[in-house]
């Protein structure tokens, strides 16, 4: 149970533009937290909107002091917003969901119901998704990938729409990683986990925010987060090119040591031999630096020490835990 003052629940919403959801968005999670008969509060994380957003949160908060806000200074991307969220919330359960009324409230009594079965992160697996054909495969791709290269369990239709308990939240936010990639971190630390799975509803007002830019950058950024092995793949291209022009080589001083005792063989073209093999090379070289340079990139945002978000104003909130702010 929750200690006097503190809330069971506490619900956290990224917010950018989202003017045309955030009414019917409270109304739906109080009503569904009310059902499940839990004491909570709800945090919208203002992420730099430009739109009324910030003005109907101020609203919510003087009819309903339930309602908390944070507004950062400017965007900080989608995981900054959901980190910001997490590090000023009180609750001894934290849920994250979208602003966008496309993670269904309806779910929240069942999700903190196993959460006082024992459960101490509760994820959700969407049962279809509202994406084009190639990009649905895209996505398909994406998590296959990230299961085999990084060892971890994900599956397809995992969202940032889930349940921690509050030392779980606590131990993500703590983790010294500047680049968050939350899907992977919540199932790398462990504890006793549950899926549920639920139907992706019709976005309600506004535009979507993740377009095809934002799936190659989170995918890129989650792969490079939890996996070396695209260095390894590197490395082993390097060795079987090696290999390969070794071999090469090797058969073209045996047509010559042919054509020395008589043989009529004809000897390959040398400026197409040489200009392919260059550029071959030259490819993979220029792929190879590449690759470096996006590890090297993000030990250098690590080292810069740099705060993940900056909070320009908050009311009625509590710092809890140590991610850099100037909140």
């Amino acid at each position: 149970m929750a200690a006097a003052g503190v809330p069971e629940v506490s619900v956290v919403f990224p917010v950018w533009n989202e003017e045309g959801n955030l009414e019917t968005l409270y109304e739906q999670v109080r009503e569904a937290c009310q059902k499940a008969g839990a004491s909570y509060e709800m945090l919208f994380v203002d992420n730099g909107s430009n739109d009324r957003s910030l003005e109907i949160i101020k609203r919510l908060r003087d009819t309903d002091p339930c309602v908390k806000f944070v507004s950062l200074s400017r965007n900080f991307g989608y995981q900054g917003g959901i980190l910001a969220g997490l590090s000023y919330t009180r609750g001894e359960a934290v849920i994250t969901m979208d602003a966008d009324l496309q993670h269904p409230p309806s779910l929240i009594p069942e999700m903190i119901a196993l959460w006082r079965q024992g459960y101490e992160v509760v994820y959700t697996i969407k049962r279809s998704a509202q994406l084009s054909g190639l990009k649905l495969q895209q996505m398909r791709l994406f998590y296959w990938l990230m299961s085999k290269l990084s060892g971890l369990k994900l599956s397809f239709g995992q969202s940032d729409f889930r349940l921690l308990d509050r030392k779980v939240a606590d131990v993500i936010v703590a983790i010294p990683e500047y680049r968050k990639f939350l899907r992977g971190l919540v199932d790398w630390v462990g504890f006793r986990q549950v899926g549920l799975a639920y139907d992706v509803a019709p976005r309600r007002a506004g535009r979507s925010k993740f377009g095809y830019r934002e799936l190659v950058s989170f995918a890129w950024d989650g792969i490079l987060a939890f996996s070396i092995v695209p260095l390894r793949i590197l490395f082993a291209t390097g060795v079987i090119v090696a290999s390969v022009s070794l071999a090469y080589v090797a058969f073209v001083v045996a047509l010559g040591v042919m054509r020395l005792f008589g043989s009529k063989v004809d000897l390959p073209a040398g400026w197409v031999t040489l200009v392919a093999s260059g550029m071959f090379l030259g490819s993979i070289q220029l792929i190879g630096i590449g690759l470096l340079g996006e590890y090297l990139g993000r030990l250098y945002d690590q080292t810069k020490g740099r705060p993940v978000f900056i909070v320009r104003e908050a009311a009625g909130t509590e710092r809890t835990t140590g991610e850099s702010s100037t909140g």
